[in-house]
Order: structure tokens, then C-alpha cells, then sequence
């Protein structure tokens, strides 16, 4: 009960994914196959870089478990 909006939603998305094309980048599919390094952003960043204050801690066990 109550599933009828939610799926009429559902049946409109996936409707609409199946028959309408998004709209593409030309460009940045160009750069890809051109085999040009994409910008750097932020999310680029190495995640095992680790800052000088916090460079006793990077061996630690997430849950306080290596000790035991």
C-alpha cells in the first residue's frame, strides 16, 4: 500500500533513461581518445599522503586493535 507514486516514479526515470540520449561532451570525450591527462582536481589528491602532525598515527590500526 502506498507503492503507487514510487513506482510510477521508477517506471518515468527508467523510461525516460531508456528513450532520451543525455546530453554528451564532445570535448572531453576528444581529450580521453586523444590520450591527453585530464585537469587535476581536488579528488585527485593522493589519499596515503600524510601530513607531519599526523605522521605518528598512519600506522595505527582504524579500530584500536593492533595491540592486542
Amino acid at each position: 500500500m502506498g507503492r503507487g507514486r514510487a513506482k510510477a516514479k521508477q517506471t518515468k526515470v527508467a523510461r525516460q533513461l531508456k528513450y532520451n540520449s543525455p546530453e554528451m561532451d564532445l570535448e572531453s570525450l576528444q581529450r580521453e581518445l586523444a590520450g591527453k591527462a585530464p585537469k587535476k582536481s581536488w579528488e585527485d589528491t593522493d589519499d596515503y599522503e600524510v601530513d607531519d602532525q599526523y605522521a605518528d598515527y598512519a600506522d595505527w590500526d582504524a579500530y584500536g586493535t593492533s595491540g592486542r
